[in-house]
This record gives structure tokens, sequence and C-alpha cells, in this order.
């Protein structure tokens, strides 16, 4: 029989993510802090920033043309795959309302079918936990959590994704955590184009009939933020698969993001983000940890936030990765790449993971363990926008 303590510390959990949260509505300035003079953000052609407009024109392609469509040409030659490579120009009105509320979840990553680790050191499969529905409105209860928005030669998709503090940008972070499968398609492709952030999407957590007619406020109450730049682990670019493959337990991605309309941080304009901590215990020594996320696969809409608590325990995917955090939950896709909390010795709530792989009857997430690796990309991210 399982303990009842990862239900009791659940109780902490959820509330200590409410506690933390900005007791503050979305503001009228729904937008982050404009990056300063990097190769990323001096004007260039047609208004793209110098570095993507370069970048583009190094691949053979013309930035207007891209803006006006280009984007959708996925050819194996214009699907730009390097870490050095990515770009993201602005497309003003592109996420529209309907455009957000039609995105699919990306199912292929959420499949575990594969698994061929060594599993005498993987604990066992845990028992479904019910994901639960996040209290409206969510900026009062999850401000850090959103969704993520991209393109893919599949389609629109959609992820989750959590603000997370910056070091070098104290109180007015532009940084968002979320999955590499989110972010790029690992060894069989590139980068995922078109990415945005949209935090406490559908705030009133209304239904499909509700928002029929919602004004944009309505489905995104703080605005888009678009990805000026990202970043994945080697890992993940070289062995990322559709069912998550070796690449899985480095399937975690940082995005620096900036608004589509404004001026003002990410982190000012939520009021709250968190703190990543790159030396979690195992798992053993944590008793619980929580997921949050929008699943989107049924019978899911992804319209609405949910999450998960629960005691993790470990999963194998090779002998040669490391372990990942375990937790019974019955979010499906979607849910990727949304953030995992859990209470540090100081009592303060952090993030340490983020949803990466699950099994299809959709019974239990996997999420990285971050160490190291991840700090790195991390730091990386930090420093090459400090002080901005």
């Amino acid at each position: 029989m399982r303990s009842i303590r990862p239900l009791l510390a659940a109780t902490g959990l959820a509330a200590a993510l409410a506690l933390t949260a900005t007791a503050c509505g979305p503001s009228e300035d729904k937008a982050a802090d404009k990056p300063a003079a990097t190769e990323s953000a001096d004007a260039g052609d047609g208004g793209l920033a110098a570095g993507l407009a370069d970048t583009l024109k190094k691949h053979g392609v013309d930035p207007e043309k891209w803006k006006n469509g280009e984007w959708k040409n996925w050819d194996k030659d214009k699907w730009l795959r390097e870490a050095k490579d990515f770009v993201n120009p602005v497309i003003d009105g592109l996420w529209k309302p309907d455009r957000m509320k039609s995105a699919k979840d990306p199912a292929k990553t959420m499949s575990a079918g594969d698994l061929s680790g060594d599993q005498g050191v993987s604990d066992p499969e845990p028992k479904p936990v019910s994901a639960e529905r996040e209290k409206t409105p969510y900026h009062n209860y999850a401000a850090p959590v959103g969704k993520v928005f991209f393109d893919s030669p599949e389609g629109h998709m959609v992820c989750s994704g959590t603000v997370v503090k910056d070091p070098k940008n104290p109180d007015r972070s532009n940084l968002v955590w979320t999955a590499g499968h989110c972010v790029h398609a690992g060894s069989k492709g590139g980068w995922y184009r078109n990415i945005v952030f949209v935090p406490a999407y559908n705030d009133q957590g209304k239904s499909p009939a509700a928002l029929q007619n919602a004004q944009p406020q309505e489905i995104a109450p703080y605005g888009a933020y678009w990805a000026d730049w990202a970043t994945t682990s080697g890992e993940w670019l070289t062995d990322g698969g559709p069912t998550g493959g070796e690449g899985a337990p480095y399937d975690y991605a940082v995005l620096h993001v900036k608004p589509e309309k404004g001026t003002k941080s990410l982190e000012e304009t939520v009021g709250n983000a968190l703190a990543v901590n790159f030396d979690a215990p195992e798992a053993k020594q944590i008793s619980a940890m929580g997921a949050w996320g929008y699943p989107a696969a049924p019978p899911y809409d992804g319209l609405i936030m949910h999450k998960c608590v629960d005691r993790p325990g470990r999963l194998s995917i090779s002998p040669a990765t490391p372990t990942m955090y375990r937790i019974g939950c019955t979010m499906t896709g979607g849910s990727s790449g949304g953030g995992w909390f859990s209470e540090g010795d100081d009592g303060k709530l952090a993030l340490v993971s983020n949803t990466s792989i699950g099994p299809v009857t959709a019974g239990w997430l996997a999420g990285p363990h971050l160490g190291r690796g991840a700090e790195q990309i991390f730091t990386m991210m930090s420093d090459k926008f400090g002080g901005q």
C-alpha cells in the first residue's frame, strides 16, 4: 500500500504555488522587456533582428518572404537544425485566439512504448493520479504557468511552459522553461517555428462554448511573448525521437521571450517566476512533486489548466542515460513541457523537472532530472541576455 504522506505533502505543495503567485490581475502593459543590443536584437531587414535576417540569408531564405509564408517550407535544406541557427521572427497577429484554440498536442511525444532500458533501476509503475483542475483565475493560483505554441510540419502545435527566475535579471525575467521536444524535432528535424508563450492562457477557465466569441484578452490575458532565442540540450538535438528515445532524459529547453506588444518584462507582467533547482535530490528523498500544464489530448481539450501531485519514483530509459522522475498522472499530450515543482530544504517552491514522456494510456508522466547539463544551458541563456 502506498504511503499517505504524498497526499499530505500535496496539500502544502499546491498551497505553496498559490501563495507565491501574484494577487494582481492581468495588466494593461502586456509585454516583456526589449532585448538590448545583441546580434539578435538590432533592427535588420524588414524589421527583423539583424542576426535573424543574416541567418535566413545564409540559408538562402529571403527574410521578408519568410514572414510572408516561406516559414511554411519544411524542406530538409530549409529546416534549420543547428543550435546556432535558431530563428523566430515576430509575425504580428499570427497567433489569433482561434489559431491558439485549434493547436494540436504533440501526441507522438507522449508515447513510451519503446522503453528498452535497464528496468532494474526503474521503480514499479505508479498508480494513476487523476489530474485536478486548477482554480481560477489562474493568475491568482499559478501565475507562472502558461502555454507554448509553435508551428511544425504537422501544423500548429501546443505545449506547456513555466516562467522561471533569471539570476542576471532579478525580478525582471524573460525566461520560460519547457521541453526540448516543444522547440526542436530532435535527431530527425530542426527548430520549430513561430514559437510563442502565453501565460495564464484562458485565465478564467472558460468552456469552448463560452469562448466561442471570446475577446483576445480572455484567451491571452497577458498577451503573447515570442521566443527571440531558444536553447536545448545537445543530447536532445542528436538523440531526441518521436517517442522521446534516448534523448528523453535530456528533454528540456529554455526560451528567452519578448512581447509582441509592449516593453514590460514577463516576470513583472505576470507577477511571479519560479527558481530552478539543478541540485534536486533523488526521487526517494522527495515526498511530493507536482506537475502543472494544459493537457490537450482526449479526454481533455487543452483549454483548462490541470495539476497532479504525487510522490515521485524512478524511470530508466537506458543504462547509459540518467534516471528520470516519474509520477502518477492522467494528463495527456499538451501538458508536455509543463513544469514540475517541489519544495526545497528552505521550504520554497522551485522547478525541478518538466513533462517529457508518458504512456499511451495516460496513467503516468516522466520528466528529466535537471543536472549539470541543464544548468549549463540555463546559465548560458541568462548570461546571453544579462542586464537587458
